[in-house]
């Protein structure tokens, strides 16, 4: 089955940061959860390399446009391998292969009659490259997101009829209510469409680093169509020598709540334009913010994701982005959260229980993990969690998944302090005095180490979109490294070997 899951594509006019990182992380996550369900995913990413703050930034610096985005694109194409991005493809828009496809959609939406010349005259966002409406405006004629002036616009251009699709989109949010999540983000964008849509440019006049209309060759394509057409255009070339248009299509969205309009509205409308299917769910991501600003390269409050992960490791930062702020919400960031959770959950919560479990059937059981069932209590408390997080994963619940396995991760360390295994180990050598109580102590310590072996190879599964690398390590010192997502159930690990585990989360690395 083919599944297809995409990030917003990020502007090359600076370095990226952690916010970027962000959307990277979540998109990772479906896709590698996807292909433990054994989906064919395709999993895109790329930058966004048209349009005015782009030129801008240029003109600033004395270069052309294309000198900017082939400076900066190699900068975000770096961040997936140090973030552990598995994506299938990176897609840059000024890449030809992408620009012809775009001529051609955008021509059939024309001849299709969406498309007609008209005067604009209005607010502007240089930033956004985005045209305002009279509900978008703040205070002063500010741009709400970066709290610059607005400049006012007058220009000929070729136009989008959205407001034609008015009625198309409500049925749309009727039919689907889970199609944009969370449902906070759905209502701001049904509000928007009930508000009544106005007619929007298709294309500029007044600048020149864009896609060149076809059939008006002094326009360029408003770079809002030429880069949500991305999703699309990359189906053509993204895998070589196939097509993955009919296979893959439609697609699931993650995006920032910032560019939620654009991903709800115009694109949903732009597809019904050009008859193609509208994306199968859009999951929307709030702000991280730092000292109480969203994170931001106009604001310059960033954090580096390279010195983050350089200090604790690349799973350390997935694992706090989406256990700190709960996917869907804003929520604050720092590197000294980050240090919090690294010692209290990774290291001590997950890498502890790791390296007791298999330390422990080292030393009593000479590494043999012993063939018997799990504890009854555990089983219970395990039942149906892969199809829950497997659901919770669909419906755009990141952080909540993640909440989920971990309670089971907690649940198996106070386990281990229930059965006190260290005890029954001694009560087992008790053989001359009390031979009936021995037998029982050595049942009952290989059942807890059973359980916790077990646990812990169950729980590396499930995490395993989150913390690909360690989760592969663990899987291997258990000799178990099948990670699909039918062996996350409880109780369908082989009862094996278990080799050296070292430190899965060094408490050194925090204090660096």
């Amino acid at each position: 089955m083919g599944y297809l899951v995409t990030t917003p594509i990020f502007y090359v006019n600076a370095a990226p940061h952690l916010g970027h990182a962000y959307s990277t992380i979540v998109a990772d996550v479906l896709a590698r959860h996807h292909r433990q369900r054994g989906d064919d995913v395709f999993f895109l990413t790329g930058t966004d390399e048209h349009g005015e703050p782009v030129a801008n930034v240029a003109a600033e610096r004395g270069i052309t446009p294309q000198e900017l985005v082939d400076e900066n694109a190699p900068r975000f194409q770096a961040m997936g391998p140090v973030l552990e991005s598995s994506n299938d493809f990176f897609v840059r828009t000024s890449d030809p292969r992408h620009k012809a496809v775009v001529q051609e959609i955008l021509t059939a939406v024309k001849d299709n009659g969406w498309v007609y010349e008209g005067q604009y005259e209005g607010w502007y966002c240089p930033k956004c490259a985005d045209f305002k409406t009279e509900t978008e405006i703040a205070e002063g004629n500010t741009c709400p997101i970066h709290g610059i002036a607005l400049l006012r616009e007058s220009e000929n251009n070729w136009f989008f009829k959205l407001s034609a699709f008015q009625e198309q989109l409500e049925q749309l949010y009727a039919d689907r209510p889970d199609w944009v999540v969370p449902q906070s983000r759905r209502n701001e964008a049904l509000a928007f469409i009930k508000g009544g849509l106005q007619d929007v440019s298709l294309s500029r006049n007044q600048i020149t680093w864009g896609v060149e209309v076809p059939w008006d060759l002094e326009h360029v394509f408003y770079v809002w169509w030429d880069a949500l057409l991305n999703y699309v255009t990359a189906l053509r070339f993204g895998r070589e020598g196939q097509d993955l248009t009919t296979t893959h299509w439609p697609a699931t969205h993650v995006i920032g709540k910032d560019i939620l309009k654009f991903h709800t509205i115009y694109w949903p409308a732009l597809l019904m334009a050009a008859g193609m299917e509208v994306p199968t769910r859009v999951m929307v991501g709030g702000f991280l913010l730092v000292d109480g600003a969203k994170m931001s390269k106009s604001k310059g409050n960033v954090l580096d994701p390279f010195e983050a992960i350089e200090q604790y490791g690349a799973d350390a930062v997935r694992f706090y982005l989406l256990r700190e702020v709960a996917f869907g919400s804003d929520g604050s960031v720092s590197l000294e959260g980050l240090r919090l959770r690294y010692e209290s959950e990774l290291a001590n919560d997950f890498g502890n229980l790791a390296s007791r479990s298999t330390a422990m059937v080292r030393r009593y059981r000479d590494a043999a993990v012993p063939d018997v069932a799990v504890d009854a209590s555990i089983a219970a408390d395990f039942e149906g969690l892969p199809a829950t997080v497997a659901g919770m994963l669909d419906d755009g619940q990141i952080s909540q998944a993640l909440e989920t396995i971990w309670e089971r991760v907690r649940r198996l360390n106070r386990f281990v302090e229930e059965r006190a295994p260290w005890t029954l180990a001694k009560a087992e050598k008790a053989t001359e005095e009390d031979p009936d109580a021995a037998a029982r102590a050595t049942a009952d310590l290989d059942r807890v180490l059973r359980t916790l072996v077990e646990g812990v190879r169950s729980l590396a599964v499930l995490l395993h979109p989150w913390l690909p690398a360690s989760t592969v390590v663990l899987l291997d010192a258990l000799g178990a490294p099948d990670l699909s997502w039918t062996g996350a159930e409880l109780g369908t690990g082989a009862a094996g070997a278990v080799g050296d585990l070292a430190p899965l989360f060094p408490k050194d690395r925090s204090a660096a």
